[in-house]
């Protein structure tokens, strides 16, 4: 089964927008065929202090693998750029390179590893902005709203 999976890519140490594009490259080798891209967002750093600003995009991917391979995806692909440790109970940190999932059709996940939607997203102006960007209409399954509203609240 096909699926479209929509994701986050951040970055905020070394050269940001590379390790974007890298990862981006990898994922679509790795999990599917790139179907959307956002432009750069730039942003501060959010739930943590650092003077290094962030670089953020969302892609889509139609992805066959089911969604703990995809999730084994991203944390292979993230390690392979130079990420060293996953943020653990809300305790971030600066990173060559983040990878999250937020999307899958419209799929409702809730395992130890993986909560899909990203139980974040609509919290978060550097993940609504470039999603919105991709695909203003997805309705996000649980909230009932799409990207462009959940969008139009953080904003307000």
């Amino acid at each position: 089964m096909i699926h479209t999976v929509y994701f986050s890519l951040g970055s905020n140490l070394g050269n940001r927008e590379e390790n974007l594009e890298k990862a981006v490259q990898l994922l679509e080798k790795r999990a599917g065929k790139l179907i959307s891209r956002s432009a750069f967002y730039y942003s501060e750093p959010w739930g943590f202090e650092s003077e290094n600003g962030f670089v953020n995009i969302c892609i889509a991917l139609e992805c066959e693998a089911d969604p703990m391979e995809l999730l084994d995806i991203t944390q292979e692909t993230e390690k392979e750029i130079g990420r060293m440790k996953k943020s653990a109970d809300g305790v971030y940190s600066d990173r060559l390179i983040d990878i999250d999932i937020l999307l899958i059709d419209d799929l409702i996940i809730r395992e130890e590893r993986l909560t899909v939607p990203h139980p974040l997203m609509e919290k978060r102006a550097f993940v609504l902005e470039p999603l919105a960007e991709i695909a203003p209409n997805l309705q996000h399954p649980v909230l009932l709203k799409n990207i462009a509203e959940l969008t139009k609240l953080l904003t307000n």
